[in-house]
């Protein structure tokens, strides 16, 4: 017997006993609806419904009657058909953003997930441990920016790539996420450039411990002890002349909100490329910048605890002077540079006969294109493979 069956036998039993005492006048009609727990005029209408039908006018009209509220079965079969032929693997909470942005889905996402696990197409996920608090956020945008990468089979057929992303603590939003060979200086400065052209500066940025970010702790020194302050990076030269704190992680429980974000990505971006037919790099980068980001903006991204922002603005800041890898540098005798196995041959110059045993900088811009600076400056461009470029010489 279910359970709304049984209660409503004692509701039965209960209903005659108080009526018995209603009849023999030991209850008038408001106290014998009030142990009833309904109203005088409910009551009214059971003793009428009783003396006319009896026992079975009593009884709950809505049982063994469809819900009006009720899934059709066309439309389970709709979507159980769409999930097998078009969203495998996708979570139960994917599937019903995706029933409802494109389907006109206008059910729930519990009666979802609990169709695809009735189905045999989801697992019941397993039971959460014990909860731990979670580090509140900063209560502005732009007080703290993550930055990590994630190592994954992004898109199918391709061999693992690095998804460089750079999201807000306090609202979770992510600024800036494109695909890479391999995560290190290019990388970084291409994300913050992107962040910081648009937004401003932010006050601080919080990373792992890599060698691009953080210079390895010298001999003799613990290598989980705090990083080297004294000596900095590319990126940490960048970031000391923009003014930006660099926060380093010490552990992935450190880095909580950014895994749980890759997470994320690691299971709906990649079924997203997917279900596009997204085969390369580049259609992946503007998929992600154009049609991913504003979508997952929208789904993840929590209000910030005060609607300031504490970005600053950067009118007139060359970036690409900055963020950028600079070294130095000394001229060789044939007065060439040797700059990461390029031989960089500085041209003839107004400014003396030659540049031998001078210490020069030589700086690689985001498009792999080279130049060589006699303090402020320049004496030589170069292309992505040392070649001189058109109008190579001097620079005012």
């Amino acid at each position: 017997m279910r359970r709304s069956e049984a209660l409503e036998g004692v509701r039965m039993i209960r209903f005659e006993h108080i009526l018995d005492r209603h009849e023999a006048g030991e209850l008038n009609q408001i106290d014998a609806a009030e142990m009833l727990g309904i109203s005088e005029r409910t009551f009214r209408r059971w003793c009428r419904r009783y003396e006319e039908e009896g026992a079975a006018g009593l009884a709950d009209r809505r049982l063994n009657r469809a819900s009006g509220k009720k899934v059709p079965a066309t439309v389970e079969e709709e979507i159980e058909r769409l999930y097998r032929t078009r969203y495998q693997g996708f979570t139960a909470r994917h599937f019903h953003d995706r029933l409802v942005s494109d389907h006109q889905f206008r059910w729930g996402y519990t009666w979802t997930k609990l169709l695809l696990q009735s189905k045999g197409l989801l697992e019941k996920a397993p039971r959460r441990g014990a909860h731990r608090r979670k580090r509140p956020r900063w209560p502005l945008a732009g007080m703290m920016l993550h930055q990590d990468g994630s190592r994954h089979v992004w898109l199918a057929g391709l061999p693992a790539m690095d998804l460089i992303v750079t999201l807000d603590d306090a609202s979770s939003e992510i600024y800036s996420a494109f695909l890479v060979a391999e995560e290190g200086t290019a990388s970084t400065f291409q994300a913050l450039s992107e962040v910081i052209g648009v937004h401003g500066l932010p006050l601080s940025l919080y990373t792992d411990r890599g060698s691009h970010y953080f210079l390895p702790p010298e001999a003799g020194r613990p290598a989980g002890g705090p990083v080297d302050r004294t000596r900095l990076t590319q990126v940490g030269r960048a970031l000391d002349r923009l003014g930006i704190e660099h926060i380093a992680a010490y552990s992935p429980e450190a880095r909580g909100r950014s895994e749980r974000m890759f997470r994320t990505l690691q299971d709906r971006l990649v079924k997203e490329l997917a279900l596009a037919g997204i085969a390369t790099v580049e259609a992946a980068n503007r998929f992600i910048r154009e049609v991913y980001l504003p979508a997952h903006n929208a789904r993840f991204t929590v209000k910030p605890e005060q609607e300031d922002t504490a970005f600053v603005p950067v009118p007139g800041l060359d970036l690409d002077e900055i963020l950028r890898v600079q070294e130095g540098r000394q001229v060789g005798h044939d007065n060439t540079v040797i700059f990461q196995r390029l031989r960089l041959q500085i041209p003839p110059s107004p400014l003396r006969p030659h540049f031998v045993k001078v210490r020069v900088k030589v700086r690689q811009y985001h498009d792999g294109t080279h130049a060589i600076f006699h303090g402020p400056r320049g004496i030589g461009r170069y292309d992505a493979i040392g070649g001189p470029l058109d109008g190579n010489g001097p620079v005012a």
